[in-house]
């Protein structure tokens, strides 16, 4: 074993996991043999008789996931360049770019060591829960990005993951795991074994991949959509997001979605959908009603009987005193407020509801920890970073209208957390309704991945999912996760459909990521083995 071979297994490892990611097709099953390379390597490393060889392990494996991570990714820093600080860019590009590399890398790093000290199969079962734990600790803490999530690997083979309605993504994450597990078993027998001993792994390793696979496509090909049948219109306006706040005027942008909007919209239409921020003005929640912008909303609204309109809106909330972690200090007023990224609902009537965006992007819309790093407010404020952030919510929100239709608003960023989205549908939501903006990250694979994703929240919760983007992908996702219409990419138009209601619940909206906390709690005991076990080895 040589360094150099050990960096050319960990390219193709890196290599494989990136030919299988969206949104290349057809690749998706790549990823159940993507990491059997870098499990060959670490093994080599294993196996010699070099000092240092948990550092080898973690700068093997951390070669692998930042260059799959970086490859996959390489739009993040598209979409905060905005900023005119380069220094701020590249500080929050790093975020994805390495840390998720790093946790990654963390996860088979402990692998290694738990190997030293257990049998295989612990340590395999361990890596499993390393990886997973990994995996939820990237989504629920203050510097949350799970875009690279393994289960979502499938978003572009959503016919092969049916089954995510009872797992969620971490299903598919557990899957192919164990599928990269046992297909390097395969590949040490065949290499070590004799006669039909060599066979015995790969059947194993065969039917893991194949039974799944043939219950999904049983479930895909006879799963049926009640009739419950709603027609719903999404508007694409199309205006570039660096003119959006200031190169275009509000009057200009809701004439633009007002036209789109009446152009298809029919007299039995009930949802207009529009996309994240498409009232830019600061609107104050409480005197929405007397908005001039709102105003017109209503007149829009007024020509569609059983009309409703759910919007992306620029809002703020004013308060006497500091009432929330987020609350800015206006010094003219002397009053505390916060300003949000939102969703509105507007009807025929005097109904106005709110839901404001909760998953907030570290570094551009929120200071991560921020009770911790509060001190780091100026700092974050003079380099053209966030300072105070936008404010948010602490529960998932859903918009009822006068019909009694329940809808699941996701802002954005939000639709990658399966649970967050799945608290709404288990509250009323009947359909799940996303706005967005990705035209921050150009014309690059970022927008494709957004759209394909959206595909297992359908999944997951057997709820159709409409698309609003402002520069995008807008279009219509059924209960299976076809995509049934799409947009095209930076064209100003808007698409209708007659979508299905649906009101029961998934095994996995009740639940949740159970997989992701199981796992996570196996995580901490067998952590635990490592260092009692080198304790009871000194002392022995």
């Amino acid at each position: 074993m040589n360094s150099k071979n050990t960096t050319l297994l960990a390219l193709l490892s890196a290599f494989l996991m990136w030919l299988a990611w969206p949104p290349i097709p057809f690749t998706a099953p790549l990823l159940l043999v993507g990491m059997v390379p870098l499990l060959i390597a670490i093994t080599q490393i294993s196996n010699n008789s070099k000092e240092k060889k948990g550092k080898q392990v973690f700068l093997t494996a951390g070669l692998t996931f930042l260059i799959w991570n970086t490859a996959c990714i390489y739009w993040v820093y598209n979409a905060v360049s905005a900023y005119n600080n380069p220094f701020v860019a590249f500080l929050i590009s790093l975020i994805p770019y390495g840390l998720g590399a790093l946790l990654m890398t963390f996860a088979f790093w402990l692998y290694y060591r738990l190997s030293r000290y257990s049998s295989k199969w612990i340590a395999y079962t361990g890596l499993i829960s390393f990886w997973i734990a990994m995996e939820y600790l990237h989504q629920t803490w203050d510097l949350a990005f799970p875009w690279m999530t393994l289960g979502n690997g499938f978003a572009t083979s959503h016919q092969l993951v049916q089954w995510y309605e009872y797992t969620g993504v971490y299903g598919g994450s557990l899957w192919i795991l164990l599928t990269n597990i046992l297909a390097f078993e395969a590949y040490q027998a065949w290499k070590t074994q004799k006669a039909y001993l060599k066979f015995r792994p790969v059947m194993v390793w065969a039917a893991v991949i194949l039974i799944p696979i043939a219950a999904s496509l049983i479930r895909y090909s006879t799963y049926e959509e009640k009739k419950v049948p709603v027609n719903v219109v999404t508007v694409q306006p199309n205006i570039d997001p660096y003119q959006k706040l200031g190169g275009i005027s509000a009057q200009e942008q809701m004439q633009t979605l007002t036209q789109l909007s009446d152009a298809i919209g029919q007299v039995n239409t009930e949802y207009f959908i529009w996309p994240e921020t498409a009232i830019p003005n600061y609107s104050d929640e409480d005197r929405i009603r007397s908005n001039p912008d709102f105003i017109q909303l209503q007149d829009f609204i007024s020509k569609y009987k059983n009309g409703t309109l759910i919007t992306g809106i620029e809002s703020i909330k004013v308060y006497n005193d500091k009432q929330t972690i987020s609350s800015k200090l206006d010094p003219n007023s002397g009053r505390y407020f916060d300003n949000f990224n939102a969703a509105m609902q507007v009807e025929n009537s005097a109904n106005v509801q709110f839901y404001h965006k909760s998953k907030l992007v570290p570094g551009v819309e929120k200071m991560p920890f921020p009770k911790t790093l509060a001190f780091l407010t100026p700092v974050f404020a003079q380099l053209g970073g966030t300072a105070g952030g936008w404010g948010w919510q602490d529960h998932p929100g859903v918009f009822y209208a006068q019909s009694g239709i329940g809808v699941a608003p996701v802002i954005c960023y939000e639709s990658l957390w399966g649970d967050w989205v799945g608290e709404s549908v288990k509250e009323g939501a009947q359909f799940i309704a996303i706005i967005t903006n990705d035209g921050w990250w150009g014309n690059t694979s970022g927008k494709d991945q957004h759209l394909l994703y959206a595909k297992l929240r359908a999944i997951e919760t057997r709820r159709w999912v409409v698309r609003s983007a402002n520069t995008g992908i807008s279009g219509f996702i059924d209960q299976k996760g076809n995509i049934i219409k799409q947009s095209k990419w930076w064209t100003r138009t808007a698409l209708k459909a007659d979508i299905n209601l649906n009101s029961d619940l998934t095994f996995y909206v009740e639940n949740g990521d159970l997989i992701a906390k199981l796992f996570s709690l196996i995580a901490i005991l067998l952590a635990l083995i490592i260092p009692y076990r080198k304790w009871v080895k000194k002392t022995v």
